[in-house]
């Protein structure tokens, strides 16, 4: 069996949903040493999230930032977090509600991913720095 991990930063994103696919391959040349295999992608990080959707139309990832703020308001009035500002404490709900982790398997060298996904950085604050992710691969 093969295994490698690598932990890299990636570059800060605005708030919003990003596709990150391509830097996640660029971070991970040792993928095409991977035959079958299975690719753990986790964020580091309380206030943003990874998910996998649509990689084509930019308006999904415009559509899930407007449907999560709709869910988890900033500014509500039970809020006791609130020191960190506004974006704060939805920032950990909504980092919670989608996610720290995705896995994705590993084809002949490659995330297998669907004809129309991508792996999604979902940044949640509106000024963060880049956010640190930990790639493990196992197979073989």
């Amino acid at each position: 069996m093969k295994s490698f991990q690598r932990a890299f930063k990636l570059p800060p994103f605005s708030r919003g949903f990003h596709l990150i696919t391509d830097i996640i391959t660029r971070e991970c040349p040792e993928l095409s040493n991977i035959d079958i295999g299975i690719c753990q992608i986790y964020i580091q990080h309380t206030s943003a999230s990874l998910t996998i959707n649509e990689n084509a139309d930019p308006t999904v990832r415009e559509d899930f930032e407007s449907h999560i703020n709709m869910l988890v308001p900033e500014n509500a009035v039970y809020y006791k977090h609130t020191y960190e500002g506004s974006d704060d404490m939805p920032a950990h709900i909504k980092a919670s509600l989608i996610g720290s982790s995705i896995q994705v398997p590993v084809t002949k060298g490659e995330l297998n991913l669907g004809m129309w996904q991508g792996v999604y950085l979902c940044e949640h604050r509106n000024n963060a720095s880049g956010r640190n992710l930990v790639i493990t691969v196992l197979g073989h």
